[in-house]
């Protein structure tokens, strides 16, 4: 796996845009995309989410990294989320995190956020559950990311979403 390669995570609260402008941006820029792994693991759920599945999924987006990390030629990946998502959700959903989670946050670093914004309208989805609750993620990941001492930018903008986000991703890289 290349070090050396730029990790850059779009990351926000659901149906804020996460996948349509880390694709594009991974276009953009000519760029390897990591998908999140969640989605497709949600999708083929026949039960409840539990802490197991949250540790799945964690593994699973880890392992998605990974390959596109090491296959890479570029400066820099676009990461539609990351598992930073796993510890929300353990949180908000089990009143924990796995151990294996919050050490992932302390040692997988990434280089630069951007948090979208949640400016967008709702768009219904079948694994979307909170509507309503959009502020109150908003503010989690707020927190979560200055936990981190991470490095990012909120996005917001319906017109112009992508055109923001790449003006943030080229002040990064000028840095």
């Amino acid at each position: 796996m290349n070090n050396a390669i730029k990790k850059i995570a779009i990351v926000g609260p659901e149906s804020t845009g996460k996948s349509t402008i880390s694709i594009a941006l991974a276009k953009y820029y000519n760029v390897p995309w990591v998908p999140e792994y969640a989605r497709y693991y949600c999708a083929a759920l026949t039960t409840d989410c539990t802490l197991q599945d949250e540790i799945n999924m964690f593994h699973g987006q880890v392992a998605l990294e990974d390959s596109v990390l090491a296959t890479a030629d570029t400066d820099f990946i676009i990461c539609d989320t990351t598992f930073a998502t796993v510890k929300i959700w353990s949180d908000e959903f089990f009143d924990e995190t796995p151990q294996i989670v919050l050490e992932g946050l302390k040692n997988r670093l990434y280089d630069f956020y951007i948090l979208l914004d949640i400016d967008l309208p709702w768009q219904d989805d079948p694994l979307r559950d909170f509507p309503h609750m959009r502020d109150h993620f908003m503010e989690i990941w707020h927190k979560e990311l200055k936990a981190l001492n991470a490095n990012y930018t909120v996005v917001g903008g319906i017109e112009n979403r992508l055109q923001n986000a790449i003006e943030a991703i080229d002040g990064f890289l000028k840095r």
